[in-house]
């Protein structure tokens, strides 16, 4: 029996459900001003959402400079541009995240007319309480630090506490993999019905 390995799951899922209103715009030729633009944590699914999308991925530089700052520079214009910016929190995810930060703000401070923050896997999301006399709540920590960059929607996928939409003042969504899941195990096991599934606990659980 396959393994079923849960990035790829993940990336399908995000490709098919963060832009359906995006892609009902384009079946009818009414493309919106959009751009994409992908962080470095996670190009190859960029790239796939602008392949559905029929568009390029924005043009954007990231680099470091000698003391290991994260310099980021959008290579187009976004004025008026309804933005899009995917980046995970997976991986290196203090870098990852401080990145989308500074991609989001770059594109604001820009005149883009909104920020859409596309992370398949939010950063600190296990820390969503106060579990001990001073432990902090990052999770919450790190929806303020969005909304100051400048991020005006967040869409994520299963997220470790529901809860945690609460934490913005601005519009979330959670997207469910489960769906996805369920409809490759139906198309691509004849015997499903009849099989036995089990898989790790993921880091982000």
């Amino acid at each position: 029996m396959p393994l079923l390995s849960s990035e790829p799951i993940r990336a399908r899922c995000l490709v098919k459900s963060s832009l359906v209103s995006t892609r009902s715009n384009v079946a009818n030729n009414r493309m919106p001003n959009i751009k994409v633009f992908s962080g470095t944590s996670h190009p190859d699914l960029a790239q796939r959402i602008v392949d559905r999308l029929g568009i390029d991925v924005g043009k954007v530089v990231t680099k470091k400079f000698s003391n290991l700052e994260t310099c980021v520079e959008i290579g187009e214009s976004v004025r008026g541009e309804d933005v899009y910016i995917i980046q995970s929190g997976s991986g290196e995810v203090n870098d990852n995240l401080m990145e989308l930060l500074i991609m989001i703000n770059a594109c604001k401070i820009a005149s883009a007319s909104r920020v859409t923050a596309v992370i398949p896997c939010f950063p600190y999301a296990r820390q969503d309480k106060k579990d001990k006399s001073r432990a902090p709540i990052s999770a919450k920590l790190v929806a303020n630090m969005l909304s100051v960059a400048g991020a005006d929607h967040i869409i994520t996928m299963d997220l470790h506490a529901s809860q945690i939409q609460g934490f913005f003042d601005i519009p979330v969504d959670n997207l469910f993999a489960e769906p996805a899941v369920l409809k490759w195990i139906k198309e691509n096991i004849p015997e499903w019905r009849n099989s036995i599934y089990s898989v790790p606990r993921c880091w982000w659980c």
